[in-house]
């Protein structure tokens, strides 16, 4: 909304084993047609694949839109049915393994990704938009799917 957090809008390629984070274009304040045509300039010029969408604030609506605006790639709805900090745990262990850099220029985006989970009260204002959105793209990219698997042990 015009006065909530910025539509997480990132993207990444993967590279063999590894992926790089390409580039962040989230930005507050935007209409739905005003996210939809920032998502699809963004593929376009960067030749994606599919974009994944967060369905929980919109469900149909954000793939109706994201084609209206032109877009042409296949999308990929997610619901979320975690929190954020538990939903970005598979891909933090993707960063200590060394398999995710990041392209200069992300500063926004790793600041907003040193909160996610933290506590206290700078972290409780932060919004965790564009560190949600990576989260996302990099669990459909590196991990196949749209969210963490738990699996029993034993």
């Amino acid at each position: 909304s015009a006065h909530g957090d910025a539509c997480g809008i990132v993207a990444v390629a993967r590279i063999g084993d590894r992926a790089v984070v390409l580039e962040d274009a989230s930005a507050a304040g935007l209409t739905p047609v005003g996210w939809a045509s920032r998502v699809t300039a963004l593929a376009r010029r960067l030749g994606a694949d599919q974009i994944v969408a967060e369905a929980n604030q919109g469900g149909e609506m954000v793939r109706e839109v994201l084609t209206n605006a032109g877009l042409t790639q296949p999308i990929v709805m997610v619901h979320a049915r975690s929190g954020k900090a538990a939903r970005a745990e598979p891909v933090s262990l993707l960063y200590e393994q060394g398999r995710i850099a990041h392209a200069p220029g992300l500063e926004a985006l790793e600041d907003q990704m040193l909160l996610l989970g933290a506590e206290g009260p700078e972290a409780a204002s932060a919004g965790a938009d564009r560190a949600d959105a990576l989260v996302w793209a990099l669990t459909q990219l590196m991990l196949g799917g749209d969210g963490p698997r738990i699996r029993s042990l034993g």
